[in-house]
């Protein structure tokens, strides 16, 4: 059973990294013209979907980025059954997908896709026939079984209860979100999470959670995580402006120079040189920081009505672009001002000292 929660956490991930530039690609396509026509005072590119002119081509290009945006759920799905099942899982696994988008079974439901699609794959790999009929089983017998597994648990069997599921998850959400108490909380939690693992599964959930939001419509979850993935490598790129060059070995203050480029652009991945140094004490700190960062755009009343980019881009598309900023600033100086003290980045000056011995200090006594 462990063995099988592990696999399956691992196709999970696949899925997601085949899945992210779906997402980035599709907002920037989306958001772009958006921010054309905002800056010459147009804020609903629709209005020109029967027109012709510059508005109706950024209306165009628009709707492209929606198209990708779309894809989400059957691009997530036809990679989890990929991982899974090779190739002979993929055409089930995009099927199920698009079936999800269509009954509202939302993320829930194009992962249930990909795992049905993907294990059905595998286990006709069992199937053994005659040479003459060898042919005919991947060409004819998988994709019928496969996506035949699809039809039956997704678009007859659990329909109904994983649309539910998905609609009242959404709907809840939109309620918290409302709740300013409640949406202070979410982002407390997000921004914790974002912290933990540095680019690995918590880490992931976390991102897709407002992801997966976004697609819904709800853009401030994700504007919660792009603030905490910034701050983080940020907070260490802060650090070494803020400490003496001693505290930093020379492989640590480059590392931490080289996060402003990491931070800037959302790759949270950047501040795993600094956790290895001491993950203990270092663990707690990236939690606190992304909290506090994601919690302080909320307070400050963080919100968008278009999709909203990642990294420092995503100021643009902030509706609150102050509330944004000051949210990556304090999670970033909490992270830049505390990570050194409790953490020693630079271990060769402290070793240099400790080698020191009594036998090696020598006194000229000719001088006495």
């Amino acid at each position: 059973m462990k063995k099988l929660l592990a696999e399956m956490k691992g196709s999970l991930m696949s899925g997601i990294s085949y899945m992210i530039p779906t997402v980035i690609g599709g907002a920037m396509i989306v958001g772009i013209p958006q921010l054309i026509g905002m800056a010459f005072g147009v804020n609903d590119l629709s209005a020109y979907k029967d027109a012709a002119g510059f508005f109706h081509i950024l209306y165009q290009i628009n709707q492209v980025g929606w198209i990708g945006i779309g894809l989400v759920n059957l691009v997530i799905a036809g990679y989890v059954a990929y991982a899974i099942g090779d190739k002979p899982a993929l055409g089930a696994g995009f099927i199920g997908g698009q079936l999800a988008t269509n009954i509202q079974a939302g993320f829930l439901g194009a992962l249930v896709a990909g795992f049905v699609a993907g294990y059905t794959a595998r286990w006709c790999r069992n199937i053994k026939v005659g040479e003459a009929w060898s042919s005919s089983i991947p060409l004819i017998v998988v994709p019928l079984l496969t996506t035949g597994a699809v039809a039956i648990v997704l678009g007859a069997v659990l329909a109904t209860p994983l649309s539910w599921i998905n609609t009242s998850l959404v709907a809840w959400v939109k309620g918290m979100i409302a709740s300013n108490t409640n949406s202070v909380v979410i982002a407390v939690v997000l921004g914790a999470m974002i912290g933990t693992d540095l680019g690995g599964p918590i880490n992931k959930a976390a991102w897709m959670v407002g992801n997966v939001l976004f697609i819904e419509g709800i853009y401030q979850p994700c504007l919660m995580t792009n603030i905490a993935i910034c701050c983080i490598p940020l907070g260490y790129a802060v650090s070494t402006f803020i400490y003496p060059r001693k505290k930093f070995s020379d492989e640590m203050f480059a590392a931490g120079r080289n996060n402003l480029i990491m931070g800037s652009f959302g790759i949270t991945e950047g501040a795993i040189p600094f956790l290895l140094a001491s993950s203990l004490k270092l663990l707690p700190i990236n939690m606190i920081g992304g909290a506090l960062g994601a919690a302080t755009g909320v307070i400050l009343g963080m919100h968008s009505h278009i999709p909203p980019l990642g990294g420092l881009p995503g100021i643009i598309t902030a509706d609150n672009k102050l509330a944004y900023i000051a949210g990556i600033a304090v999670g970033a100086l909490f992270i830049g001002i505390v990570a050194p003290l409790v953490a020693n980045f630079n271990p060769s000056k402290d070793k240099v000292e400790e080698e020191i011995d009594l036998d090696d200090i020598k006194i000229d006594m000719s001088e006495l």
